[in-house]
């Protein structure tokens, strides 16, 4: 048993070393076929580092080459620039010194001409010299000889030629006044001729008190009532101040508001005849009065903004239009001056080829101020731009309530129009009235600015103030300064007075020769 173990170990044994003997040798064989593979891969290696090396060492040659050509291109280029910036150089040297050769020249010039500026300025100034001693001594003669310095003498002749300027400037500013004129006097005395015969009207003279007719002398106690009840109840209805005294059959109403004075007449005359009069009837009348009114004056305004055409206007200005009916200015009636400045712009913006229907808006809102001016403080101008603006008119027509009256500097055509047709409304003979007191004063003051001017020896105003004529003093005053001195009197007077309309200035100067035979 153990034998066989033995050789069964043995044989193991025997075994693993054949089988070790012959992996060796397999892999010695492996090894040598792999070092052949590896030797061949090197060879080939080798020869493709060859390959490349020779491809590799032509195609840097090639660029060597190509580098190369390139910078000589690029060196012969440069060499070419510098060439020319020499050449340029040498050229500018050459510029150079010529202009170095003519600039001493010029130098050498200049020195030999300040040698000779040099002599001739002593010269001159020895004959400057000279000249200043006889100038000294011809002055001095002509001083005792005229008997006058020389800056009375300089006053004199600056004097005289200011004199000469000013009537040579005199002549032509006539003369382009004049010519002006012609022109413009034709064409606005054509538009304004034809305005004023185009239009038509009744004027209506408004004052502060209204007189209501009596049948008898005993309404007026009834008037009164028990102990005043009756009067008192009217005058705190209406507003109205009612004077009962010795005009027989009549009650005098006094009040600046002309609405409130119209109310309580018309209150009054059917209290009178109704025959009940006591404190609840007057208040219910005078309230019906006062309602019917209202409705008067809306329909007033409907009817002036239907005679004129004139469309879309808010109904609050139509109110305040129909107002204008009972208000007065200078004892014009502003209701019926309002409607011909409308008419007269219409007929001005016509003739201008203007926009009439713009015209106769801004002609009959230009016064709306005065329906309510008593009510407001401030000029009726700007109370009326105000109104035009709150109930959304334009710009245009705002501004030309706003001008006419020259509160704000006229800026369009449509400003003119409605100062001209204001002007034309209200200036005309007869349009309005004024107090005694304010137009004597006006005539005085007119007289006044005329006489405060030197040379002036009498001055009438005439023509109701309208015209003004000055007569000088012909020694005092030449025929060249008569222009002038009627230009300064009209500024002064356009600067310190107020009047309505234009005054005309005519200066008279005359020269008389009084002898006597004996």
């Amino acid at each position: 048993m153990n034998i066989n173990i033995a050789l069964l170990i043995i044989l193991v044994f025997g075994a693993l070393f054949v089988g070790f003997t012959l992996a060796r040798y397999v892999q010695k064989k492996k090894i040598g076929e792999y070092e052949k593979i590896g030797k061949k891969i090197l060879e080939d290696a080798k020869k493709e580092a060859d390959v490349l090396t020779r491809e590799a060492s032509i195609q840097a040659k090639d660029i060597a080459l190509q580098g190369r050509n390139e910078l000589e291109q690029e060196i012969k280029i440069k060499k070419q620039e510098l060439q020319n910036a020499e050449r340029r150089l040498s050229q500018k040297e050459a510029g150079i010194e010529k202009r170095t050769e003519v600039l001493d020249k010029k130098e050498e010039e200049l020195a030999k001409r300040e040698k000779e500026a040099s002599g001739r300025q002593s010269y001159f100034d020895n004959r400057v010299k000279e000249y200043e001693g006889l100038l000294r001594e011809a002055k001095d003669r002509l001083e005792k000889i005229s008997g006058m310095t020389a800056e009375e003498a300089k006053k004199m002749l600056i004097q005289a030629i200011e004199d000469e300027a000013k009537y040579e400037a005199l002549k032509v500013c006539k003369k382009i006044e004049e010519e002006a004129k012609e022109k413009a006097d034709r064409e606005a005395k054509k538009i304004i001729a034809l305005a004023i015969q185009r239009y038509a009207g009744d004027y209506v003279g408004e004052d502060t008190v209204s007189t209501v007719p009596l049948p008898n002398e005993e309404m007026k106690g009834r008037i009164i009532g028990r102990e005043g009840r009756n009067i008192r109840a009217l005058e705190a209805a209406t507003g109205v101040d009612i004077i009962i005294d010795d005009t027989p059959e009549a009650v005098i109403l006094s009040c600046f508001n002309p609405i409130r004075r119209e109310v309580a007449k018309i209150a009054i005359s059917r209290l009178i005849s109704d025959g009940r009069i006591h404190p609840a009837r007057i208040e219910e009348i005078v309230g019906k009065v006062a309602e019917e009114m209202e409705d008067r004056l809306k329909e007033a305004g409907e009817q002036a903004v239907f005679d004129l055409g004139v469309h879309n206007v808010h109904p609050e200005i139509v109110k305040l239009l129909g107002r204008l009916t009972f208000r007065s200015s200078y004892a014009q009636n502003v209701y019926q001056h309002s409607l011909e400045v409308a008419f007269i712009c219409g007929v001005i913006a016509s003739e201008l080829r203007a926009n009439v229907k713009e015209a106769k808006r801004a002609g009959l809102l230009h016064d709306i101020g005065k329906a309510v001016d008593h009510e407001i403080e401030g000029s009726h101008a700007f109370i009326g731009a105000d109104l035009a603006r709150k109930y959304g008119e334009n710009e245009a027509i705002v501004h030309s309530i706003l001008a006419h009256h020259e509160d704000v500097e006229p800026t369009s055509l449509l400003d003119v129009i409605v100062q001209a047709a204001d002007a034309l409304s209200g200036a005309r003979p007869g349009a309005r009235r004024e107090m005694l007191e304010t137009y004597i004063k006006r005539l005085d003051e007119l007289e006044r600015i005329a006489n405060s001017f030197p040379g002036i020896e009498k001055s009438y105003a005439i023509q109701a103030g309208r015209e003004i004529r000055i007569v000088v003093n012909s020694e005092k005053v030449n025929d060249n300064n008569i222009y002038l001195l009627s230009k300064d009197i009209a500024k002064k007077i356009e600067s310190d007075l107020s009047y309505p309309g234009q005054i005309k200035i005519v200066v008279i100067r005359e020269t008389r020769a009084v002898e006597y035979a004996k």
